[in-house]
């Protein structure tokens, strides 16, 4: 699997915390690694030393959090209702996740589904043996996927098939860039970004002008400019990371078929949540725009920021 850009948000205990000398007199920024790509937290207003104590608490803050929805921890909630079938006794956060999970499962058709995991294992599994996936196999990881089959309550999440498995690679993102930024602002910070890909940002830059962000490419080609305070922006591009370099097979997969099969080579949204932002997004890449218009009509809040065919 090649990754080309950023999708997963991850500081590891051994990662490293490095806030670094200001651009300008009360600015300060926390550069770490997100699994292997650069990530970034920018504090303005704040001198050094309250800076730095907040390395430690952010750090920690997203460790329990990849406790919960990470892939690539044994022992994490998702892995262990990957593995069992069932997760007894969720997180809240686990359950406010899977809550937004559904609604935008709902709201975009189906679009957004994070029963696709079956598909992922699949490709990528295939692509290491250098051939494409089999019509059975398909329809083995079809039969093993589908949202109508994931069953929430407080006490309880359950597979309703066997074989099963979620990624919220395309939410938990998001989520954990909201709770950061919850975080930092409960310690009465108002001047924030959080910039992890998916991007959230509170109040103003130093110099009392909104923070800016940009919208490119996976080759880097800008496509947009947006203004952010107070909400978030997340970009999806298909073909940021390839499932199966050699086919040119992209990491978004329709969840109806199981194949890379996305409309756009980009889409942007901009929302209070990064959380739904970065769902919208992943889903925006397989719907058509008059679909894509239909979800928004559902989510007013959330706007569209770039979309490239």
């Amino acid at each position: 699997m090649k990754i080309t850009r950023r999708r997963f948000l991850a500081v590891s205990a051994t990662a490293g915390l490095a806030w670094h000398a200001p651009a300008r007199a009360g600015t300060f920024r926390w550069r770490g690694v997100a699994l292997g790509a650069p990530a970034s937290i920018t504090l303005a207003g704040l001198d050094r030393a309250a800076a730095a104590g907040l390395a430690g608490r952010v750090e920690a803050e997203i460790s329990r959090l990849e406790g919960i929805f990470s892939l690539y921890r044994a022992e994490s909630e998702l892995s262990r209702l990957n593995r069992a079938g069932r997760l007894e006794y969720p997180s809240h956060e686990m359950l406010e996740l899977l809550d937004l999970a559904r609604l935008v499962n709902e709201t975009t058709g189906g679009a957004f589904d994070p029963t696709v995991q079956p598909f992922w294992r699949l490709h990528t599994q295939a692509a290491a043996e250098n051939r494409a996936p089999t019509s059975a196999e398909m329809r083995a990881a079809l039969h093993a996927s589908g949202w109508r089959h994931v069953q929430v309550g407080a006490g309880l999440v359950r597979f309703g098939r066997s074989g099963m498995a979620l990624t919220l690679n395309g939410i938990a993102q998001g989520y954990i860039a909201d709770r950061v930024a919850g975080l930092l602002r409960a310690r009465g910070l108002v001047d924030v970004l959080v910039d992890t890909g998916e991007i959230k940002a509170l109040g103003r830059r130093a110099d009392g002008t909104p923070w800016r962000a940009g919208v490119a490419l996976p080759d880097g080609t800008p496509v947009a400019h947006r203004t952010l305070s107070g909400r978030a922006l997340a970009t999806s591009a298909p073909l940021a990371t390839l499932l199966d370099a050699a086919r040119g097979a992209g990491h978004i997969l329709d969840p109806r078929t199981g194949k890379p099969a996305a409309r756009w080579r980009l889409a942007s949204v901009s929302a209070p949540r990064a959380a739904l932002a970065d769902a919208l997004s992943t889903a925006f890449c397989l719907m058509d725009r008059p679909a894509i218009d239909r979800a928004l009509a559902q989510h007013r809040a959330a706007t569209l920021e770039a979309l490239v065919s």
